[in-house]
């Protein structure tokens, strides 16, 4: 059988690549061949290089909607960064290029619609970044996994399909994920996670309330690369790690509740799991305010929880714990009613149509 060659994009957080990891892994290795562009020293590498997927470094430059004097100098290593894409899509011969967006995919877009290679794009967040305004206008493909993400794309080749769900995280084992932690089943399990490279505030604040949530609850607290707490290891009930990933599937499995930041990706998957969530987003001066969308969204549709990041308190978080869990039925009640969109086998069978 001859392979078709597929080349994946995005980067700058993990929420960037792990769906793009999502759809590789039911992708048919019989059919595609399958490679990743990604920055020299982003996430993406970081991640991509735990599989088996080769791996190619572009020039990247961050994208800025304000004025700073770097952004002549990041406007070369955009520039750059197509000229490298280019080299690399000319050698692999892609049939098809999909993007998650981050910065460092605008050049491998730019490069491929050069090249005349359809892009395919997907958007997680309820509004599009700046890179994934810019990379519509050269996508022959956009997904978008909220209903209103669709109103900023042209209709004709947009389609709500969800967030692409590693399907391995709907597999874990709650047995291996209490052996795993030395957890019980005598006290609920909640699971604090502030993203890839951990949130600070979140984590000296749960960390402050540990004496009272350990009297209700269990804690995994994955707090991000470099915070760990020598103080609090062999604490009873509470674990803490930097990022977990081959066996977050079993943690998952085992966790009651979770603590999140406001990324669309996680918080799908989050849904897709039937997990109660208290949701912090980053503040509108941490971001562009697309976490504070998707919380208020979520929080809407009765999946979640809310809790702005400059009201977070001790006192706050385990008020709305309370309520997370007083209102856990109804909660499970809502998640079980969400429309549950297939995002990776929409995706499959339109790239099955390039081909």
């Amino acid at each position: 059988m001859n392979k078709h060659t597929i080349v994946f994009t995005g980067g700058g957080s993990a929420g960037h690549v792990t769906p793009n990891i999502a759809i590789m892994n039911e992708l048919n290795r019989d059919k595609w061949d399958i490679h990743y562009i990604g920055s020299h020293k982003g996430i993406e590498k970081e991640l991509i290089e735990k599989t088996n997927i080769p791996y190619h470094s572009i020039s990247s430059g961050k994208l800025r909607r304000y004025l700073d004097k770097e952004n002549l100098i990041d406007l070369f290593r955009v520039v750059k960064g197509i000229s490298d894409a280019r080299k690399h899509l000319k050698r692999l011969k892609p049939a098809v290029v999909f993007s998650k967006g981050g910065f460092v995919s605008v050049p491998v877009v730019i490069a491929a619609r050069s090249l005349k290679i359809p892009v395919f794009l997907h958007e997680s967040d309820l509004t599009p970044g700046l890179a994934n305004k810019i990379a519509n206008r050269f996508s022959t493909n956009i997904y978008t996994s909220f209903e209103e993400a669709s109103e900023h794309f042209p209709s004709k080749k947009t389609k709500v399909v969800g967030s692409p769900i590693r399907k391995e995280l709907l597999q874990g084992n709650v047995t291996k994920g209490l052996h795993y932690l030395d957890f019980t089943t005598q006290k609920p399990i909640i699971l604090i996670m502030g993203g890839s490279l951990g949130a600070s505030r979140i984590n000296d604040v749960v960390r402050k309330a540990l004496p009272k949530l350990l009297d209700d609850y269990q804690v995994i607290h994955l707090c991000g690369k470099g915070n760990l707490e020598p103080t609090l290891e062999g604490k009873r009930g509470y674990r803490q790690f930097e990022y977990v990933y081959d066996d977050l599937a079993d943690l998952l499995a085992a966790a009651d509740y979770v603590i999140t930041r406001g990324g669309s990706n996680a918080i799908f998957e989050f849904l897709a799991l039937k997990k109660p969530m208290v949701i912090i987003p980053l503040t509108l001066k941490q971001s562009r305010g697309d976490q504070i969308l998707n919380a208020k969204s979520f929080e809407q549709h009765g999946y979640a929880m809310k809790l702005e990041e400059e009201e977070l308190t001790v006192e706050s978080l385990l008020e709305k714990l309370g309520l997370l869990k007083e209102n856990r039925s109804m909660i499970l009640s809502s998640m079980n009613r969400a429309k549950q969109l297939h995002a990776i086998d929409v995706i499959k069978e339109d790239l099955e149509k390039v081909i």
